[in-house]
């Protein structure tokens, strides 16, 4: 009676169930998974939403499917203020990132055709890409001492079915940016073989340092056909007013048929609320400050972590921005016997390198959102657990 599409095995897995449990039974734990900027303590702005939302014009129903002028215009100004020119005719705005997937899917993809995704990378790819019937093919992203792309299995990877390749700049949970020596590369693979690039870039404003070799965003870029995301659940901390937006860019006439496209689609759904459209200027503007408090709390636990763990059995992997750090563990156990005893043991929630498709073991991801109290103290035990058991 179902559409296979939902057969996703919901079946939980040992650290969720030993979560639960706990819980249930009312002992402590401190959750270094925390990724949500409304429940890490002082971080998304508070005033300044109610006030937006607050206005008459936000009564009026006036749909439009590429979304309201003044809110493009409003992510056109956000981009001219980090150098680079979009033009709002080039947005269109979507509930969220996750919606921008599915329409960017329905835009490029038959049932059964393909689309390459990075790997170690957020697991939500393959979910989405299920609901709409497209099959994910990975892609290699290699360390050594550095996160960068494997071009030549990239290259390998996109068979006759392939109509995108997918980047996550910077990657979620690597923190790794594309490289400026990358990108023609990517672009020249892409013309060839009549690919999009997609281009999340939600954390994109979250660097740790300067770098003249990266790319900080290929939004409105014209060497490929460019379909690059945003929103307002990362760049103004604030996940609960579900808005993002297709930034589309390309030779004029695929840029052009992309974005009739994507009007088509968003046109049938229209699932962009009136209130958050017209209250996007104030909180774009509002998200100034929330990215400096994300920034802070991110960069003061990272700086924390790397000289809590330095001369110990742990390693921290080079990352470049987000809001995660990937730790090494000893391989004595694996990811799971790891995580499960951090929990048991220790009352601390991480995530194994597993849950993002690392390859390799053995690897834990902690959210650098994390409140820093809160972190210091789970990252003492997790030191302490692996301390002992060596």
């Amino acid at each position: 009676m179902f559409s296979s599409r939902l057969d996703w095995g919901a079946a939980p897995n040992r650290l969720s169930s030993l979560l639960e449990r706990r819980r249930a039974a009312g002992l402590p734990v401190l959750d270094l998974t925390e990724s949500n900027p409304t429940r890490a303590g002082g971080l998304s702005p508070g005033a300044e939403i109610l006030e937006a939302l607050a206005g008459p014009a936000s009564l009026l129903y006036e749909p439009s499917p590429l979304g309201a002028l003044p809110a493009r215009e409003a992510v056109s100004a956000y981009y001219a203020q980090h150098g680079h020119d979009v033009d709002p005719g080039r947005i269109l705005l979507t509930a969220s990132t996750s919606e921008a997937y599915a329409y960017a899917f329905k835009l490029l993809c038959e049932p059964g055709d393909e689309v390459l995704v990075p790997r170690p990378s957020y697991p939500l790819f393959e979910f989405l890409a299920r609901l709409e019937n497209v099959r994910i093919v990975h892609y290699p992203l290699v360390y050594h001492g550095r996160w960068q792309v494997d071009f030549d299995a990239l290259e390998s990877a996109a068979g006759p079915r392939t109509r995108a390749v997918a980047i996550v700049n910077p990657n979620n949970p690597t923190g790794s940016f594309l490289k400026r020596h990358e990108l023609p590369r990517l672009a020249a693979l892409c013309r060839s073989r009549q690919l999009a690039i997609i281009a999340d870039e939600v954390f994109a404003d979250y660097a740790f340092a300067p770098d003249p070799e990266r790319v900080s965003t290929i939004a409105g870029r014209d060497e490929a056909l460019v379909l690059s995301f945003s929103g307002l659940s990362k760049i103004a901390a604030l996940p609960q007013m579900k808005l993002g937006w297709i930034v589309a860019g390309g030779p004029p006439e695929l840029c052009s048929r992309a974005l009739g496209g994507l009007e088509l689609i968003a046109d049938t759904y229209l699932s962009v609320s009136a209130p958050v459209q017209h209250a996007a200027p104030h909180l774009l503007a509002a998200g100034a400050s929330a990215r400096a408090r994300v920034c802070a709390r991110v960069s003061e636990n990272l700086a924390w972590l790397r000289t809590a763990i330095a001369g110990s059995a742990l390693g921290v992997l080079d990352v470049e921005g987000g809001w995660y750090a990937t730790l090494r563990l000893p391989r004595t156990r694996s990811e799971e016997e790891w995580t499960l005893a951090f929990l048991d043991h220790d009352g601390v929630l991480v995530q194994p390198g597993y849950f993002f498709d690392f390859e390799s073991e053995a690897f834990i991801v902690l959210s650098l959102l994390t409140v820093p109290e809160t972190f210091r103290e789970g990252v003492a035990r997790l030191l302490a657990r692996v301390s002992a058991s060596l």
